[in-house]
Parts: C-alpha cells; structure tokens; sequence
C-alpha cells in the first residue's frame, strides 16, 4: 500500500515567490522514491492558525496519511509550525523529532536548535522538518523507512509492534 503523503511548506518568502520551494521538492522526491504517493502540495506563510487549519482538514477529511511540513521550526518569532502542530495534536510523537536532532547532532551541533515537533491526529502522523534543503534530506532520509511501520499501526494496516 502507498502511504498518501501531504506537503506542507512554511515560508514567508516562498509564499509570496521571492524564493524557489528547495525544500518542498526534496520531500517529494524522497517520498516518490520510497513509495509514498503525493496527495497535496501547498505554500504558506508563517501564520500559525492558516497552519492549524490546513493540517486539521487534512486530518479530519482523511485526506493523508502522513503530514510532512518543512519549515519554521526555528527561533524567529515567525516560527510557529510545532505550535501549529502541537495544537492541532490528539497524541504526540516526541521520539522522532528526538531522533531526528540526535542524527542531525552528528552533522552539527545546531541541530540542538531545532524545535521541530511531530503529532497524530486522528489516522494522520504530522511530521515537522527543518527549512534547510539539505537538513530536510538528512533528516527524512533517516527516519522514512521507519515511518512506514508507524503508518502500519496508525492505519491499521499492521497490528503487532513485537519483532519476531
């Protein structure tokens, strides 16, 4: 089964045009190549509410499996995607975040800086990454294979999370 997989790109400049989305298209060549089938790609700005809307819909229509956001999940006051995300969160999944810093940390120590957050809503895993397009490629490519078990369990595709 093809997990259905939501792009969500967060950046002032690239939702006015003054920037290429890099990132969003890292994601979905990513995504493409391990399976995943591209189900909706926006742009918006930093604005934490237009955020919590557009993820909840996708969530409570069942219009994706997998949320991956990338962008403001810095320090600026602009950065609002975990609290988007947080807010909009029935169940959170500290570990991957935590992983992915962990790796990130082995790269550069900013990767400490990152606030990145991830969630379920309903049958939906919401996934924060960073802006970075390289930083988007570390970190997706290190936790995508084990995404697809969570997907598993989420959507009630697999039941047992015993290894054999």
């Amino acid at each position: 089964m093809a997990y259905r997989v939501a792009i969500i790109t967060v950046s002032d400049r690239c939702s006015k045009g003054e920037r290429e989305d890099a990132s969003g298209n890292v994601i979905r060549e990513i995504a493409e190549k391990n399976g995943y089938k591209i189900t909706s790609y926006a742009i918006f700005p930093d604005e934490q509410a237009l955020l919590e809307k557009e993820m909840a819909k996708i969530c409570d229509e069942g219009l994706a499996d997998l949320i991956l956001s990338t962008g403001g999940t810095g320090f600026s006051c602009r950065d609002r995607t975990p609290e988007a995300t947080l807010a909009i969160a029935e169940r959170i999944v500290p570990g991957i975040p935590e992983a992915m810093r962990m790796q990130g940390m082995g790269i550069t120590k900013r990767a400490m800086l990152s606030r990145a957050a991830a969630a379920i809503r309903s049958k939906t895993l919401i996934v924060n990454l960073p802006g970075s397009p390289k930083a988007v490629q570390e970190n997706l490519e290190f936790i995508i294979n084990e995404l697809k078990h969570g997907l598993d369990i989420l959507t009630g595709g697999e039941g047992d999370c015993a290894l054999p």
